[in-house]
This record gives structure tokens, C-alpha cells and sequence, in this order.
């Protein structure tokens, strides 16, 4: 299932000709969490059986590998999915869409516009990158030199966007957009019929998902306790 939503979200992403920005976000934060997770699994697994190699106290185990090859899979397609719908999501029509269902304008204006700022992350750790080389940061070419580069690129990133999503909310507020009452919006928003069937289908499919998982939980519990 995880491979198949990588895929889709992969493909859309390739469709709306995002596919390297998307990419590139996405290895920063995959990378260094596959990483650790095989590190810490793959060879400290406590319920690992079917020993692979030995290193002293460090045991690699195919139940470890299994395990955090798990856990990577389904980082990656939720990392994947968020980065694909940001960077091919149009804000301005998304923000007029969300204020027009009830979101609030303070609100909808803050999720569209960190969606906004999250499509420019490969230009924006680009900057960050050449301001750090400015500054004295020797990049190595290996990957342990790329990793610990990523590493001091992301933290600043992560702060820059936060603040930047507040001050321009703050911003809003003060020019009166969080007033309650009926706006106008001159931004067209397309809904054909198709986008609606789309979302009827995946909000159906999202509920089976967690229906699935959670009535037979419930049922176990239930069970169990008589």
C-alpha cells in the first residue's frame, strides 16, 4: 500500500513538473531518518531471530531490517504526499477555497501561505546553503559531509518558514482579515466535476481505511473483555 501511495504521489507530482523539487526536499528529510532507523533497528532489534552478521553487541537481524525498512517506506510516502501537494497546489486558489467552506481567514490564509512557502524549499535551502559557504561551511562531497551540511541547512529553514507564516498572519489580522462576515474573493476557484468526484472517492476510501483499523480493535477489545 505505502509503495503504491509513493508512486501515485510520485506520478502526480512528475505530472505537475515538480518531480526534482520534489525529490530533493525529500531526501533531506528521508535520508538522515533512514539513516538512524537502520541504525537503531537493523542492528539493535531486540526481537530479531534470523541473525544476518554479528558486530560484537550489534546484531543485524532480517526481522530489524524488515522493521525499519517498514518505517522508512512509510515516511517517505507521507513525506512524498505532503511535498507533491505543496508544490503543485495553487495558493491563492487554495486560500480562497478554504475560506469559502468556513475555514477561518486568519487560519486559511496561514495554511496556504506555509503550503506556499514549502513549494520554494529546494530555492530556499539553496540560499541558506550559499549564505553558510559565505560564512565559512565547507561542504565535503561525501555523504557524511552532504548529511551533516542538510543538518545545519534545515534548522534555519524550518525557523524561517515558521516566522515567515506568522508575521504575514499577524499582518492579516491587523488589516482586519480575522472581522467575522461575508468576503468577496477575486480569485476563481475551478471545481469541475471531476475534482468533486475525486474528493467524494478518496474521503470514502479514508474512511474505510480507518474503519478498518478501528472496528476490529474495538471488537478485540470488547471481546476480550468478556
Amino acid at each position: 500500500m505505502w509503495l503504491a501511495v509513493l508512486a501515485a504521489s510520485a506520478g502526480a507530482a512528475a505530472a505537475g513538473r515538480v518531480l526534482g523539487k520534489v525529490a530533493a526536499a525529500a531526501s533531506i528529510v528521508v535520508v538522515p531518518f533512514a539513516l538512524w532507523a537502520f541504525v537503531i533497528h537493523g542492528l539493535f532489534f531486540p526481537e530479531g531471530r534470523a541473525v544476518l552478521a554479528a558486530l560484537g553487541p550489534a546484531r543485524v537481524t532480517a526481522e530489524g531490517l524488515a522493521y525499519a525498512g517498514g518505517i522508512v517506506l512509510r515516511t517517505a510516502a507521507l513525506v512524498v504526499v505532503m511535498l507533491a501537494f505543496s508544490t503543485w497546489v495553487e495558493v491563492p486558489v487554495l486560500r480562497a477555497a478554504l475560506v469559502r467552506r468556513g475555514v477561518p481567514a486568519q487560519l486559511g490564509y496561514v495554511l496556504a501561505t506555509a503550503l506556499g512557502l514549502a513549494s520554494t524549499v529546494a530555492e530556499r535551502l539553496e540560499r541558506i546553503r550559499e549564505a553558510q559557504e559565505a560564512r565559512g561551511l565547507i561542504v565535503r562531497q561525501s555523504l557524511g559531509g552532504r548529511f551533516v551540511a542538510a543538518r545545519l541547512q534545515v534548522v534555519p529553514l524550518v525557523l524561517q518558514l515558521v516566522d515567515e507564516a506568522g508575521e504575514r498572519a499577524a499582518a492579516l489580522e491587523a488589516r482586519g482579515q480575522a472581522l467575522p462576515g461575508r468576503r468577496t474573493s477575486y480569485v476563481d476557484e475551478p471545481d469541475s466535476r471531476a475534482q468533486r468526484t475525486l474528493r467524494w472517492v478518496l474521503a470514502t476510501a479514508s474512511l474505510a481505511v480507518v474503519l478498518s483499523v478501528v472496528v476490529p480493535a474495538v471488537a478485540g477489545v470488547l471481546g476480550g473483555g468478556r
